[in-house]
């Protein structure tokens, strides 16, 4: 699609705001201000939308963060922080008013404390930087997203994000000691540090999942955990999506919590065979990745019982990793199960509601009749231990109106995961992809208090606007708040 060409007060603007951040940055490259540099950072994750930024800024210390915030909060210009683009709900989506803060260059580790269990990272770091910097003395970061390779841990703050290990282990809430941030105004605070205790309202709490919307994350303080002495996975087949969603629940109500417990479905299973060659079972509807983690004799006591559980399901086949190395093969083919739909498919659309687990088989039965409904294949892949599922829509966005289909399918998918007592997002975050859907789980007063603590720390609202809350208003206009209940989807973003 060919853009408009920008008219010359846009790049009067633009270059007149190009040289004052310059000043406030070090590096020569910090302001990236031509159309072909600023491309790469139209879109995020999820690439249905896009926007080209007014500039792009990388800092590369806190102090020029808050130099370049404190300028944006004087001239009123709209802020979106970035870390590593992977996003799947639009939470770094730019705004072609707004200037792009790049955290890339922040991907330093710190100080890394064994004996107090934590590290001290920069946010630009990946998340699988943090394992691979302490696994060499048996300790290793728990949350583990599947782009773990790839997503920086400062994103993972700003979506409060988990991974396959989270069920057992937390997610980034639960292994985040503290944080340094900017608010817009340019200030630096520093919530909690190394202790495991604090006074006062939990702040730290409230910034872990604000997707960006109340300050910039500078500083990451981690929890570090020993490795587990065994760690053994089991491949578990069923013959129907029910029979292992009933499973998990059993697996869970009998009192074991396994370190993992991932769930895939056929479609999604030959994809990731074909692509990892994991050695997946290819004759079972359903499959589930169990990861049993501790002493060796209370995994081997573990996996007999999960057999037991397993066979009383109807499961037909079952088996055990015998090496570190057959463990890791297991896993491969979860963690590339997003790539690996990507090649049957020519686009994939994925949404990340929770449910109640009990409620697994339901939702399992109702998304396949949506999928006959809209015409359109469906591979799930799920964090099924928590309930966090991850349906991914297979469509062609060159086919007109496909899109827009896949896009009420989804929307359809996350209002009942709502019904049945879920929730929007386990992990991927809000951003604009569910945002007109806020109004289905929260009320007018709930959204009104929650955009009460955002105009607490940026009350002009310039920090990642238009993400999240349906309608944004200003803390004085709170009192006439009303929510748009999602009849439309995102009127106002460009598509590709």
């Amino acid at each position: 699609m060919l853009m408009p060409e920008p008219d010359a007060a846009v790049i009067a603007r633009r270059s007149a705001i190009a040289t004052d951040l310059r000043r406030l940055c070090a590096a020569p490259d910090a302001v990236i201000e031509s159309e072909s540099e600023r491309r790469p950072y139209e879109s995020d994750g999820l690439t249905a939308y896009h926007a080209l930024p007014l500039l792009v800024v990388l800092p590369s210390t806190t102090d020029e963060v808050s130099r370049v915030l404190a300028y944006c909060h004087d001239n009123a210009l709209k802020v979106v922080p970035r870390g590593a683009g992977t996003s799947l709900s639009g939470g770094a989506l730019p705004l072609e008013d707004g200037i792009i803060v790049g955290l890339s260059k922040f991907n330093r580790v710190l100080e890394i404390d064994f004996d107090n269990r934590c590290a001290v990272v920069q946010p630009g770091v990946t998340n699988l930087g943090i394992t691979n910097a302490v696994q060499h003395a048996g300790f290793y970061y728990a949350p583990d997203p599947s782009s773990q390779i790839a997503c920086s841990i400062g994103g993972n703050v700003a979506e409060n994000s988990g991974g396959v290990h989270c069920l057992k282990y937390g997610l980034t809430t639960n292994n985040v000691l503290g944080i340094e941030m900017v608010l817009m105004d340019g200030t630096v605070l520093r919530l909690g540090g190394k202790h495991l205790d604090r006074s006062g309202y939990d702040l730290l709490g409230v910034m872990v999942g604000s997707e960006g919307l109340l300050g910039v994350v500078t500083e990451v303080t981690v929890r570090l955990l020993r490795k587990p002495t065994t760690a053994r996975a089991m491949l578990v087949g069923f013959p129907s999506n029910e029979s292992a969603g009933a499973c998990v629940a059993a697996i869970i109500g009998a009192g074991i919590i396994p370190g993992g417990m991932e769930m895939m479905d056929k479609p999604a299973i030959r994809a990731v065979e074909d692509f990892v060659h994991a050695g997946y079972p290819l004759d079972v509807e359903a499959l589930l990745i169990v990861e049993l983690d501790g002493p060796p004799a209370e995994v081997d006591h573990l996996i007999g019982r999960v057999e037991q559980i397993a066979r009383q399901c109807s499961a037909v086949s079952v088996r055990v990793s015998n090496s570190e190395e057959e463990r890791l093969v297991f896993w491969a083919g979860r963690k590339a199960a997003f790539p690996a739909v990507g090649r049957i498919s020519p686009d994939y659309y994925c949404v990340d509601p929770t449910i109640p687990r009990a409620k697994l088989p339901d939702v399992l039965k109702h998304m396949a009749e949506l999928s006959k409904k809209y015409g359109l294949r469906v591979a799930n892949v799920f964090h099924a231990g928590d309930g966090n599922l991850h349906p991914l829509i297979l469509y062609d966005a060159n086919k007109p109106g496909e899109l827009e289909r896949t896009e009420q399918f989804g929307a359809d998918i996350l209002k009942y995961c709502v019904e049945v007592g879920g929730c929007l997002s386990g992990e991927h975050g809000i951003g604009v992809e569910k945002r007109d859907l806020m109004g289905t789980t929260f009320n007018e007063t709930d959204l009104e208090q929650q955009q009460r603590v955002k105009c607490a720390f940026d009350p002009d609202g310039l920090l990642n606007p238009g993400k999240m809350f349906p309608q944004l208003h200003r803390c004085a206009e709170l009192s006439r708040l009303h929510v748009h209940h999602g009849q439309v989807r995102f009127p106002d973003l460009p598509r590709f």
